[in-house]
């Protein structure tokens, strides 16, 4: 079994205190060698001041000069207790000791080398004596005319000088262990902080975590956008740029992101949002926003984007042919009406009310598109604004195309364009049964320039209100109230300006009708030879009128 190992905090812990320990012995030992040659140092000055002291006494100098044992050591003793030295020794030109504390060595040759002060020298230094070791200071001593006659020695006992040394080497080690108290605090400290910084993670499972952070981050098919609790970008993966088509990096505030509106209004209010349906650019994308916490900390929160663009596609279709059997089933149900009439007439033996009513059946088709139909060749447009026609009318609303309408070629985007037309127009047939003017009606201009598609969808409507004039095709916002509502235009806008067209609000309502919304759509149609751009009078008038 692997022996267990030592937490990374408590090895830092550990590090930061011996390495403190370290710095601390060695800055004591530093300081111990330079206070104690600073001590060696002022103890020898002191005693050379001393002896200097003493030599200046001439009255000394005579009474060496004359050989006058009693009164040099008088007067070094004198000297002696007055200054605390060890010793006060003076001697002859020879080295021959005239004054000692012990009176017994008086007259015997010093034990140390004189030789350098009766030279002329001043010596300091530290030596052994008769009376131990001692910091000794030795000067020259000079009668009235100047010339040598002798030495005065000085010493300072080193066990002195031991005493000092060991109580600032006392003060130090004080200080020292305060010091490395205080440094084991601060080291407790920061290794709590970082302990806390790191979620009590290890830095092996730092590492880890950062590893399987960047294979799930850029290996999923999803785009993840994460903001701190202080609202900047923390974390913003590859797939969340591409879907948002913009350049995003860490650190950046959330301001200044150039978002969707409603992706925007989920992460500032950071409001929970599950499969939020909204436009970027060219994709429709499905958001779902977590706030994030730990320990009751607030971590920020995570965005997750999906591209549903495809699945808007297969939606489309799916309207489209809804739209379609709607249509088929009305006029399966109309038929089955007809047929049951001209049943009970065949029944009763009315043969010539039978006759004249499949002439009239025959004359023209189930679903009436207006005096413009016949001008609309394409058949997916005459199938979906009949499938429009059917549906509009078992709700009570009259839907038409205009009578100026004229598309002689074949629609080759048909999604797109039904995108927009099926938009434009479900919208119309809501604002038409909503508002008050009565018989409800909507009415539909399709008219070719080219293979450029030009769409006029009029209702009977009240029209747009003022304030939403200016952002009706911004994604989120709708004349009418309901969850999840605010995305239709949105769509409808995106789709024709995938085409390099448009769609835009021509007139928001006035007394005789409801909203006129325009949209170009180029390169939808076959490229054939026929009516040029003068054919687009008829949209022009309808948005003057």
């Amino acid at each position: 079994m692997a022996p267990a190992r030592m937490r990374f905090a408590h090895q830092v812990l550990v590090l930061q205190i011996g390495l403190l320990t370290l710095v601390v012995a060695v800055g004591s030992l530093v300081a111990a060698w330079m206070e104690s040659a600073q001590l060696v140092g002022q103890y020898g000055q002191q005693a050379i001041n001393i002896a200097r002291t003493v030599a200046s006494d001439v009255d000394l100098a005579d009474a060496v000069a004359h050989d006058d044992t009693q009164a040099v050591q008088t007067r070094a003793e004198r000297a002696r207790l007055g200054t605390g030295a060890l010793f006060v020794v003076v001697t002859d030109e020879n080295g021959i000791r005239l004054a000692h504390p012990n009176a017994s060595l008086v007259g015997q040759h010093v034990s140390t080398d004189p030789s350098q002060a009766l030279n002329g020298h001043e010596v300091v230094n530290v030596e052994r004596g008769t009376l131990g070791l001692s910091a000794r200071g030795k000067v020259p001593l000079r009668d009235r005319a100047g010339t040598i006659v002798g030495e005065v020695s000085v010493g300072i006992d080193a066990a002195e000088i031991d005493a000092t040394r060991w109580r600032q080497l006392g003060m130090s080690a004080l200080f020292g262990g305060v010091a490395l108290l205080l440094g084991a605090f601060g080291a407790l400290l920061l290794t709590r902080l970082l302990k806390r910084r790191t979620l009590g993670l290890e830095p092996r499972e730092l590492a880890e975590l950062m590893q399987e952070h960047q294979a799930v981050l850029h290996g999923i098919g999803e785009g993840v956008l994460a903001v701190d609790a202080a609202g900047t970008v923390s974390v913003c993966n590859g797939e969340a740029r591409r879907l948002l088509s913009t350049q995003i990096t860490p650190g950046i505030p959330l301001t200044e992101l150039e978002l969707p509106p409603r992706l925007r209004a989920a992460l500032e209010h950071r409001e929970r949002a599950d499969n939020l349906v909204t436009v970027a650019g060219d994709r429709v994308l499905v958001a779902n926003y977590r706030d994030v916490t730990k320990d009751g900390r607030d971590l920020g929160g995570v965005l997750t984007l999906r591209d549903r663009t495809d699945l808007e596609v297969l939606t489309r279709e799916l309207d489209t042919t809804r739209a379609l059997t709607d249509a088929l089933r009305a006029q399966r149900h109309e038929f089955a009406n007809r047929m049951h009439t001209l049943t009970g007439l065949l029944r009763t033996r009315h043969y010539r009310e039978a006759t004249e009513y499949l002439d009239g059946i025959s004359t023209g088709p189930i679903v009436l598109l207006g005096s413009g139909g016949d001008l609309v060749e394409d058949p997916y447009l005459q199938a979906f604004l009949s499938a429009k026609t059917s549906a509009a009318a078992e709700q009570g609303i009259e839907l038409r195309v205009g009578g100026n309408s004229w598309v002689p070629a074949k629609v080759i985007a048909p999604l797109e364009v039904t995108t927009v037309v099926g938009n434009l127009v479900d919208n119309a047939l809501e604002a038409a049964q909503l508002g008050s003017r009565r018989p409800a009606a909507v009415e539909v201009d399709l008219l070719a320039e080219g293979t450029t598609l030009h769409v006029a969808v009029t209702d009977s409507g009240d029209g747009v209100a003022d304030h939403l004039r200016d952002s009706l095709f911004v994604e989120g916002v709708s004349t009418k109230d309901g969850h999840g509502r605010g995305i239709g235009l949105a769509l409808t806008r995106q789709a024709a300006r995938s085409l390099g067209g448009d769609v835009r609000l021509a007139e928001a309502g006035g007394t005789e009708r409801g909203a006129l919304f325009l949209a170009e759509l180029p390169q939808v149609l076959e490229a054939r030879s026929g009516r040029t751009s003068s054919d687009a009078e008829p949209l022009a008038s309808q948005e003057e009128k």
